[in-house]
């Protein structure tokens, strides 16, 4: 199986102690957003451990930072399960439906959501700019348009039922993985802000994409039979396989070694990153924020990595919701798909 499959991230893994406090908060509010219901699917969504992801991705944060954190967990992972069943295929209204959330953030939706989806979302948007800095604000919203923009192109990948190539899988996966968003979470909750001249700096910017990668593809690696099972075209294991008219071990085989090189070149730039902050004159205050960032992005790595070898959300996907019917107990966004869903 792939989740046997061991990927050699040498980060530390931390846990928040606050992490048990979130549990309960957790709890309290996907029930008071009604993204949980259910008691099917309350016992699915227990067994996802959504805090366990939080409180070791974000092991500085405690209270309401970690708790915005493990909310913003636990909707990327419900919200990305409406998008199995008919609106799989249905990329027209897929593109309506993230149009809605992407007005959210950017003010232009209405006062008052109508689904569970809409209004948990207001509210961790709300949260997370509730005095954040304006440069913060508008980088994160952009990350929050391409993640919802990218899920009716994922759709159209699923109506091809070929995968795509390397390049223009990664331009999709990365949208939907959403996996800059917890990077930008991350820097909230750690209280710290990174300079211009340091967080565009080559260094930076290629550590961070190298963290949105690492963790998409570990979890492609993971989650390849939850996938593969509702027809998803966007997985790297599927890429490779197709690319190269190989084998599914030798696809898993290179896969891993696509992540080895990467946390590689992590490492020989986090090693310059110091000087590059000297070089550009920034004051021991500024060094540390970014020091602290890199921080950031390796507790991410490894306490992603940490949470997906453990949760059952992919060890028992396929046992729990049959791959013939939505990836999911309850309908928790907009309406239903229209009839005439080509792409």
């Amino acid at each position: 199986m792939p989740q046997d499959i061991a990927f050699d991230l040498p980060f530390p893994v931390r846990t928040s102690p606050d992490a048990e406090g979130a549990r309960r908060r957790n709890l309290r509010w996907v029930q008071q957003h009604r993204l949980v219901t259910g008691d099917q699917a309350l016992a699915w969504y227990r067994s996802w451990d959504m805090p366990r992801l939080a409180a070791c991705g974000f092991p500085y944060a405690q209270g309401p930072e970690l708790d915005l954190c493990t909310d913003a967990m636990a909707f990327f992972f419900l919200f990305d399960d409406q998008f199995d069943g008919p609106l799989s295929r249905a990329p027209r209204d897929v593109a309506r439906l993230c149009q809605s959330m992407i007005d959210i953030v950017h003010g232009t939706g209405p006062r008052r959501q109508a689904d569970p989806c809409s209004a948990a979302f207001a509210d961790l948007w709300r949260r997370s700019t509730d005095g954040a800095p304006p440069g913060w604000a508008a980088r994160t919203a952009h990350e929050w348009e391409y993640y919802f923009a990218a899920h009716a192109h994922e759709a159209v990948n699923r109506c091809r039922a070929v995968p795509s190539d390397m390049e223009r899988y990664l331009q999709v996966r990365r949208g939907v993985a959403g996996t800059a968003l917890p990077v930008s979470l991350g820097e909230r909750a750690a209280a710290i802000t990174v300079p211009a001249v340091a967080f565009h700096s080559p260094h930076l910017r290629i550590m961070r994409e190298i963290t949105v990668d690492v963790t998409l593809m570990c979890n492609d690696v993971y989650s390849l039979e939850k996938e593969e099972a509702r027809g998803d075209m966007d997985n790297l294991v599927l890429v490779i396989q197709h690319a190269r008219g190989c084998s599914r071990q030798e696809a898993v085989a290179a896969a891993r070694d696509e992540v080895h090189r990467h946390v590689t070149r992590f490492r020989q730039l986090a090693a310059e990153v110091p000087d590059m902050c000297r070089q550009v004159g920034l004051t021991g205050p500024q060094c540390a924020a970014v020091e602290a960032y890199v921080e950031v992005m390796t507790a991410w790595m490894s306490g992603y990595h940490l949470w997906e070898t453990e949760t059952a959300r992919y060890r028992a996907a396929v046992d729990v919701l049959p791959d013939s019917g939505p990836g999911h107990f309850e309908k928790l966004l907009g309406s239903e798909p229209e009839q005439d869903s080509r792409p």
